[in-house]
């Protein structure tokens, strides 16, 4: 065997005393090292476990979600608190009924989409009422694959709540919406979801 190289010995062979003498740790103490960086280095990987689905996680909620291409969004009034509110109207053309309880966020919002642009598929957290200033709407729904169609000079409903829509501009010149919210104090104005 070469000089300076020696042969490591196991078991009752291997002398605790002159290893500790030389600066090795006993073998006592490799076990108990061991073992620590074991439980350290699971715990390491445990938590780069986490982070990873956390962030994994994160990134196919963005992956989903379906934002919007070729809109701007320009909010212009809101939240502006509303409380409760019963109002009834009648005429002899219409009737209107609107009932608040609670406290609201109120938005007026003006969003512009060029042509083969979309909004995106999204919810909001309570209703919008839609008014298509300029341009041709279609609305794609979550719960009915078929689009609607809204010319300007018209307006629609947006419940909000459960389901998700998209609005796409299909025209060859842009499309102008404004919108009336209606939403539950401090949540969020817009939902980003996924596609159906």
């Amino acid at each position: 065997m070469p000089s300076g190289v020696r042969m490591a010995t196991t078991g009752a062979a291997f002398n605790e005393g002159a290893a500790t003498k030389r600066g090795l740790p006993s073998r006592r103490a490799l076990t108990r090292g061991d073992t620590t960086m074991n439980k350290q280095a699971l715990k390491l990987m445990w938590a780069a476990a986490l982070v990873a689905c956390t962030v994994g996680g994160i990134a196919i909620g963005i992956a989903w979600a379906t934002p919007g291409e070729g809109i701007t969004t320009t909010i212009l009034a809101g939240p502006s608190q509303l409380g409760t509110v019963n109002v009834k109207s009648e005429s002899e053309i219409n009737e209107v009924e609107i009932a608040i309880k609670g406290t609201s966020d109120v938005y007026v919002v003006h969003n512009k989409i060029v042509p083969g642009g979309n909004t995106g598929w999204h919810s909001h957290p309570g209703p919008s009422i839609v008014s298509v200033v300029s341009g041709t709407a279609t609305e794609y729904r979550s719960d009915d694959p078929d689009g609607l169609v809204h010319p300007a000079g018209t307006a629609f409903v947006d419940e909000g709540g459960d389901h998700a829509h998209m609005v796409v501009n299909e025209g060859t010149t842009d499309l102008v919406l404004v919108a009336f919210q209606i939403l539950p104090k401090g949540a969020t104005r817009r939902i980003d979801m996924p596609a159906p």
